[in-house]
């Protein structure tokens, strides 16, 4: 005996949670090979669909606006077993497919931040974000924190600057396809929360305060050897990995061996002192680039400069000690008769 549920407008046959997936997959893949990616399913896991401040804020600020609060709860479900397909966010529109009793097309447009209401963020944010680790972490002041999430003129849209379609026969402008989007959003930015700055057509690194970058340099280089630095520093800094492993070994992030390895004591005082100093002084210069320009090609483009200078001046300030230390060790064995 078939099974009857209320979809697509009228009674009809009911459709199982894996026949919703399975339908919503195919239409993702369809589409994602038409524009030539990958597809992008929501993926979320417990009770809480939004567990970081990104996420929360998102959540936070649909629920203030009643038109929006009262029909997401229906949303719910779909994501948390997996029915939205795809999601995609774009400079001003969200994107996505949701699996249902057919596969349903829905767009969120979303009005994007115009200039003077950017600036005037910016502003009122200023020197009040120190790092990106910050911003993305959400451990921001108070004063920040109201500011980017104020009601009106803030980083979050307003109801006026949101309109939303669905393929679906629901007459309802907020669907439950629609609503699991909304919450496809909140899951989404908890694992990417710079596509919030990319759906309002922002640059995120505008925020970060220039004299914030080089105290948070300093701060790092403070007492750090220069090992220390390359290995955990930099990578906090310019999101980068880089692999140091004893005294005298130097990899860089791809695995490649620069130096072969040497014995765990292979460098004096004066050698780790000279090489500190050179990969402080390397680090501050590509810090002030960064400060001047902090678009995010910049960043990547002083950071990839640091580690490769970093690696080349440790690599050949360990060699130097390591032959230095070998020949006077030959020496005293020929003075020894040895």
């Amino acid at each position: 005996m078939s099974r009857y549920g209320w979809e697509r407008g009228f009674w009809g046959p009911s459709v199982s949670v894996d026949q919703k997936r399975e339908l919503g997959r195919k239409a993702a893949a369809k589409l994602a090979k038409k524009e030539g990616r990958e597809a992008c399913p929501v993926q979320a896991s417990g009770r809480d669909l939004a567990k970081t401040f990104w996420g929360k804020k998102w959540c936070e600020n649909l629920a203030r606006y009643s038109s929006l609060a009262n029909r997401l709860p229906r949303g719910a479900t779909y994501v948390r077993n997996g029915s939205v397909a795809d999601l995609v966010i774009e400079s001003g529109r969200v994107r996505a497919i949701v699996g249902g009793s057919a596969a349903y097309t829905i767009q969120i447009n979303i009005r994007t931040l115009d200039s003077r209401t950017w600036k005037s963020i910016q502003q009122d944010c200023a020197c009040g974000i120190e790092t990106l680790l910050e911003l993305w972490q959400g451990r921001l002041s108070t004063q920040v924190m109201t500011r980017l999430t104020q009601t009106r003129g803030g980083l979050f849209p307003e109801p006026g600057e949101i309109s939303m379609s669905c393929s679906c026969p629901d007459s309802t402008v907020v669907c439950k396809h629609v609503a699991a989007v909304f919450y496809g959003v909140a899951v989404r930015l908890d694992q990417q929360p710079e596509l919030l700055f990319r759906l309002r057509n922002v640059d995120h690194m505008e925020l970060i305060s220039k004299a914030g970058t080089a105290a948070a340099l300093d701060e790092a280089l403070g007492a750090s050897s220069s090992a220390e630095l390359a290995e955990g520093d930099l990578g906090d800094i310019f999101g980068i990995e880089l692999e140091l492993g004893d005294a005298g070994t130097v990899k860089k992030a791809s695995g490649e061996r620069v130096r072969k390895k040497a014995g765990k004591k292979t460098t004096t005082p004066a050698v780790r002192k000279t090489a500190d100093k050179d990969v402080k002084k390397t680090v501050r210069k590509a810090a002030k680039k960064a400060a001047e320009n902090p678009a995010k090609k910049v960043v990547k483009k002083a950071a990839k400069k640091v580690v490769k200078k970093v690696v080349k001046k440790v690599a050949r300030k360990t060699a130097t000690s390591v032959e230095s230390q070998s020949t006077a060790k030959g020496r005293r064995k020929r003075r020894s008769g040895g």
